[in-house]
């Protein structure tokens, strides 16, 4: 009898997600991320809660990810009950480990990403080691939501600012909608040396809702790999466990 070799990048995923679920506790107001990270996240929040007596509540940051907590038995709030949230836990497609800014957005949630991250008083980062960089956008490209309507002429603009722009399509060629029903230009930019000015122009293009770049937001990040867990924080203090 045959079995699946084991993925040792979601291995690595999974322990920097248990690590992170610890730091949530009792009575925190706590968003949820999406993507493969987090849903080992959500996994391990839900067997707290059943295992461990954890009480919390929940924003999450997608439709899948609401679905997954449902599942769980989180309980989710809203903002209108929590403007605030205690801590966001969320993954990142690359990281910059000098500055912890960000690219996400892969999974296509990058606008309630943000929403959430910027609503935390703590937005801690999961991934695996090899999401990090020496600089944004070398590994993939930045994701960037615009309304549907006159999307060509943000894509057009995008293209001005150097990047190779494709709208992100569903494998039988239709576009990916967002669950806000907004499309994304995937737009490859190469080593991005100054972050903060392109975050500046790509908001400058009417029709662009949000962008990939998460920039001076996160607070801590935690990785695993093969030499373990790794832990950075804004402070610039690192710690491996």
């Amino acid at each position: 009898m045959t079995g699946q070799t084991p993925d040792p990048a979601a291995q690595f995923k999974q322990q920097a997600a248990e690590y992170a679920a610890a730091f949530v506790k009792d009575g925190m107001a706590v968003g949820l991320g999406t993507g493969s990270t987090a849903k080992f996240v959500v996994a391990e929040l839900g067997r707290r809660m059943r295992e461990e007596g954890l009480r919390f509540c929940a924003i999450p940051t997608s439709d899948a990810t609401e679905a997954q907590a449902r599942e769980e038995g989180i309980p989710l709030t809203t903002f209108a009950q929590h403007p605030y949230l205690d801590l966001a836990i969320d993954g990142a497609d690359e990281i910059e480990p000098v500055t912890l800014n960000l690219v996400k957005g892969r999974g296509g949630a990058l606008l309630r990403e943000k929403i959430v991250a910027a609503a935390a008083k703590q937005f801690v980062v999961v991934a695996d080691a090899s999401k990090y960089v020496d600089h944004l956008g070398m590994l993939c490209p930045v994701p960037v939501e615009v309304v549907p309507f006159g999307w060509e002429s943000a894509a057009a603009r995008l293209a001005a600012l150097g990047a190779q722009v494709a709208p992100r399509k569903h494998a039988n060629g239709s576009f990916y909608l967002t669950d806000e029903k907004n499309l994304i230009m995937d737009c490859i930019f190469g080593p991005i040396t100054d972050p903060d000015a392109l975050s500046r122009s790509i908001y400058a293009i009417v029709g662009v809702i949000e962008h990939g770049l998460f920039l001076h937001m996160a607070t801590q990040t935690i990785t695993a790999g093969p030499e373990g867990i790794k832990v950075l924080d804004v402070s610039g203090s690192s710690t491996q466990g």
